[in-house]
């Protein structure tokens, strides 16, 4: 999962730059398209674009294994306090049955792991443990082409695509080496892209009133990283107004991913809780 920075791969920065993009390519597309299509209205479960602001609120759970310049981290499951994490979708419908649907998330929080084997610091073995002040850092990036099927008020959706995923773990270990405290710092990283599948199925009640629910799987296999990102969520959506809306969820997000090399990584992370947006759709 994890590997030293690498010159071009896309920062933090950039991939929120990238997914305000995206957002605006497919608001744009979706006025052309709007005009293009004057057919068949779509199902009321479905809406011509779509962009949803929110959070997801989340308990998160994380398991970290990863060699540095300082030693081992091999931390047991740790429950996190609770923390909000910012997200932004959006969803453009092509002709009556296609459309493309694009997801944004980031956790960045503290973490405060020991250091267990032979942890050295600035060249030295360190006497007993050794801690670590560190930063974790996990971007994931959806793109997914969806097919729709059904019609009326109930609808089933199938999507395939690619997801890009960056995670970063960044910090400061402080030990005892001679009898003095020491310090260092390191930084370890990795990004990739994976095939993603998506299924979904959307019933409204009535136009401004409808519910869904989702799941999707990332599954990467071959070269230095591999592993596997699932989530699911149950949710709701009110219309008060014409154009905006209001969206409740409930998902689960269960992250698994390895990095095979000379030094060796291994990240676990599960996300629940529930999740709110404002939805704008056109």
């Amino acid at each position: 999962m994890f590997a030293t920075p690498v010159p071009a791969r896309l920062s933090p920065p950039r991939l929120r730059h990238l997914a305000l993009r995206s957002a605006m390519m497919l608001g744009v597309l979706g006025v052309a398209t709007a005009a293009a299509t004057a057919r068949a209205e779509p199902s009321p479960t479905l809406d011509r674009v779509s962009i949803s602001v929110g959070a997801f609120s989340a308990d998160p759970r994380i398991n970290i294994g990863a060699d540095t310049q300082f030693g081992r981290i091999d931390a047991p499951e740790s429950k996190q306090s609770h923390t909000t994490i910012p997200r932004v979708k959006a969803d453009l419908l092509i002709g009556d049955r296609h459309g493309l649907a694009f997801d944004y998330y980031r956790y960045d929080k503290s973490y405060t792991p020991s250091l267990t084997g032979e942890t050295i610091i600035n060249g030295q073995p360190v006497t007993g443990t050794a801690t670590a002040n560190a930063d974790l850092k996990l971007d994931l990036a959806k793109l997914a082409y969806k097919w729709w099927l059904g019609s009326g008020n109930d609808t089933f959706g199938i999507g395939l695509g690619a997801a890009y995923y960056h995670a970063n773990l960044n910090g400061t270990a402080t030990g005892i080496v001679n009898g003095e405290t020491a310090t260092a710092r390191d930084s370890i990283g990795e990004h990739a892209f994976a095939p993603l599948l998506e299924v979904g199925w959307r019933h409204a009640f009535t136009p401004d009133l409808r519910m869904y629910a989702e799941a999707s799987g990332i599954k990467k296999n071959g070269g230095r990283i591999n592993g596997h990102i699932y989530g699911g969520n149950v949710g709701v959506e009110w219309f008060p107004f014409k154009n905006i809306g209001f969206v409740a969820d409930y998902g689960i997000s269960k992250i698994k991913l390895h990095r095979d090399s000379e030094r060796d990584a291994d990240l676990n992370i599960r996300l629940t809780g529930p999740s709110a947006y404002v939805k704008v759709r056109f």
